[in-house]
């Protein structure tokens, strides 16, 4: 019996991606049966765009926000055995997208799926760094541990029903919704052939406060964690070099001269402000979260058979009015 599908989408303010990415849905192969927007509390023209789709508009109260809230109410919502959840600042880059993001679930033990990511011209260096480990070019159908990152991701809802998302964390609830997902038993699949382009331009401040937050939550997952300030920096050092190393080769050394330190910095400042209880992380995950990407052959992408790359210049059937962004 084939599968219903729900996208859920998680939205504050986000007027420059969300017209690009919900033409992108309505571009698939796969179509989706039902397209969930939960704003919280947009004060731009992300609305207005939205509205020009076949959207359902679900809010919540800036003061109410969490991450996982917002995906609750989303799959509260959602009338599909399956719901793909998708930050709102990305984009497919291939119209079967969502044909292989929910294949794996052919498996009946798999509960949870996510794609691969990466970056554009507006990318950092040393995050597209970090998306190259993260999301290697070959599929992993039965990895053997947690990670996962909701920008990407698909779940079974019925397994949502007897675990749903912690509503008091303040960052990486895909993680914990997976540790206790892989801890009952299921399986989650890493799928490379589903590809997004994620669009991250953020501040300094705000690359401090993105990794202080997740290592708070971090900390709550694993409880016995620490990140000591030798450690902080000794990781932050690695990295850099790390990063050096690869933009040399790249030929981009010059123009990250200064922005891969500023980066590294910023992540390891946060991370180590948001840490500080004693205990070790889990050496797997502390290796995926923090350790240098390591001498490596430039990353490739995986074209699934079939696919065509989405022409975003066009509009998408049943978008209405104007172009949406």
């Amino acid at each position: 019996m084939p599968h219903r599908i729900s996208v859920v989408i998680r939205c504050f303010n986000e007027e420059r991606h969300i017209g690009r990415l919900l033409t992108g849905l309505l571009k698939q192969t796969l179509r989706p049966q039902q397209i969930i927007l939960v704003d919280s509390g947009s004060t731009d023209a992300t609305l207005a765009i939205a509205s020009r789709f076949p959207v359902e508009i679900h809010a919540i109260e800036p003061e109410a926000f969490s991450f996982g809230r917002s995906l609750n109410i989303g799959c509260q919502a959602a009338s599909g055995d399956l719901v793909a959840v998708v930050s709102a600042h990305v984009y497919p880059i291939y119209d079967t997208w969502l044909e292989e993001l929910t294949a794996p679930f052919a498996d009946s033990e798999v509960a949870l799926t996510y794609g691969r990511q990466e970056g554009d011209e507006r990318t950092k260096y040393s995050e597209a760094q970090i998306m190259a480990r993260w999301f290697p070019a070959h599929t992993d159908p039965r990895q053997t541990h947690p990670f996962c990152n909701n920008a990407n991701a698909a779940i079974r809802r019925r397994v949502w029903e007897t675990q749903p998302y912690d509503e008091d964390l303040t960052g990486l609830e895909d993680l914990d919704w997976a540790k206790r997902a892989f801890g009952s038993g299921h399986v989650i699949a890493y799928v490379a052939t589903a590809p997004v382009i994620h669009a991250h331009d953020e501040s300094w401040a705000q690359l401090v406060n993105r990794y202080r937050r997740e290592a708070i939550a971090h900390r709550r997952i694993y409880h016995e964690q620490r990140m000591s300030a030798l450690d902080a920096v000794r990781l932050a050092i690695g990295n850099i070099l790390s990063d050096y190393y690869h933009a040399v080769r790249d030929g981009v050394f010059v123009s990250n001269l200064t922005g891969i330190p500023s980066f590294r910095i910023a992540q390891f400042w946060g991370t180590y402000q948001g840490f500080g209880q004693r205990g070790e992380a889990p050496a797997q995950l502390r290796r995926r979260f923090y350790y240098p990407h390591g001498l490596r052959p430039r990353p490739t992408r995986t074209t699934p058979a079939r696919a065509r790359a989405i022409n975003y210049d066009e509009p998408a059937a049943g978008e209405t009015d104007a172009r949406a962004d």
